[in-house]
């Protein structure tokens, strides 16, 4: 496995977390309100569970070298597209566009890490991919915010712009071309109700959902309750920062072996109740101390259901449908992006407790992963 594709796959995620910090004050220097800001947040995420599923069967199709040169430079296109924006609704239309475009570039680069990757250390693979990730992360909301920190937004889409271009070059050579398959023509649309079948593929999707709503239940929920507790928003800024930097210990250290000893399904398990239970915490607790146990928590929980649920998916699939396979993964990755929040905000406003709530949402999702692995050995 070349390195070259996790140095792609940091450069693909920084376009997501670069934009975090800047693209809701854009759109209201652009004259957008409430309501739309919020939709111009949103459909990004929407769009991208469009293009990550359309995209997967392409990637079949055509093989993941066509597809990620494809997405590079149609991201980068896009993305000369945001200085030229004269209000919000022009903002809307382009980032609807940009999220199609980026919708192809994850499923393309983890479908080619699935199939290079040594079966045996297939979960390795995938970590080092989650701390590429994480990477991204920590690095491209502060280079956004750095770039931007003048008003001068266009300053951040032109970099990104710039550092795709550049990456595409760099690692061209690099990206290993598919296996010839002489079945690629009779790849079929109809195979992703097929693979929707596949239970390691939907414990897999169940286990995305659920993460990233708790991720959104941090997103939206954690800032207030720091405020409430008299903090500010760089406490919140270094909590959040503290469970990116627990799972990267957990992805790039012997630590990562787990993945090799452990079945994906029960790490899987395993992380989203330590991830319940950090949510618990952070509920009732009102000290900076357990704030920050808290965080150890989820970064744990974290660092043990990325990698295992990519190679749930990898192993549920085969170079012919690899791509499709990442494709539905990743939508309900996007769906659980988008969900997040959105329940976050309505258990606050409906029950006053966004972190319980969400809490119960991982727990159910447990059970129903523990249902369906039951499902499947009981051969029903």
């Amino acid at each position: 496995m070349s390195r070259m594709i996790y140095v792609l796959i940091v450069v693909v995620f920084i376009d997501t977390f670069i934009q975090l910090p800047i693209i809701s004050p854009y759109a209201v220097s652009l004259g957008a309100g409430d309501v739309l800001v919020g939709a111009v947040v949103a459909v990004y995420s929407l769009a991208n569970m469009v293009g990550n599923v359309i995209g997967g069967h392409w990637i079949d199709r055509l093989g993941y070298k066509k597809m990620l040169v494809f997405g590079m430079v149609s991201v980068a296109l896009v993305l000369l597209l945001y200085p030229l924006a004269q209000n919000g609704e022009q903002l809307f239309v382009i980032r609807f566009v940009h999220g199609l475009a980026g919708g192809v570039l994850i499923p393309a680069a983890f479908a080619l890490i699935g199939e290079r990757s040594d079966k045996r250390r297939k979960g390795k693979a995938m970590a080092f991919a989650g701390a590429a990730i994480g990477i991204a992360a920590i690095t491209g909301p502060a280079i956004g915010g750095g770039l931007a920190s003048r008003g001068e937004y266009s300053a951040v889409f032109l970099f990104t712009a710039a550092l795709f271009l550049v990456a595409l070059l760099v690692s061209y050579s690099h990206i290993p071309r598919q296996r010839a398959m002489s079945v690629r023509s009779m790849v079929q649309w109809q195979d992703v109700w097929l693979l929707m079948r596949q239970l390691p593929l939907l414990q897999a999707s169940l286990a995305a959902f659920a993460l990233m709503v708790s991720n959104g239940t941090l997103a939206y929920a954690l800032p207030l309750k720091v405020g409430d507790i008299d903090f500010t928003t760089a406490t919140t800024g270094m909590l959040l920062s503290l469970y990116g930097i627990t799972a990267l210990i957990v992805f790039v250290t012997p630590l990562n072996r787990i993945y090799e000893r452990f079945r994906s399904w029960k790490l899987v398990v395993t992380g989203l109740i330590l991830i319940a239970l950090s949510l618990v915490i952070i509920h009732y607790v009102l000290e900076i101390e357990w704030l920050v146990l808290a965080m150890l928590i989820y970064g744990t929980g974290f660092a043990l259901i990325f990698p295992s649920m990519n190679q749930m998916v990898a192993d549920a699939s085969t170079t012919v449908n690899r791509g499709k396979a990442y494709g539905i993964f990743y939508a309900f990755f996007s769906l659980g992006v988008v969900a997040g929040s959105f329940l976050s905000g309505f258990a606050r406003e409906q029950f006053g407790a966004p972190f319980l709530f969400s809490a119960l949402l991982m727990l159910s999702c447990t059970a129903l992963l523990v249902l369906f692995s039951y499902h499947e050995k009981s051969g029903h």
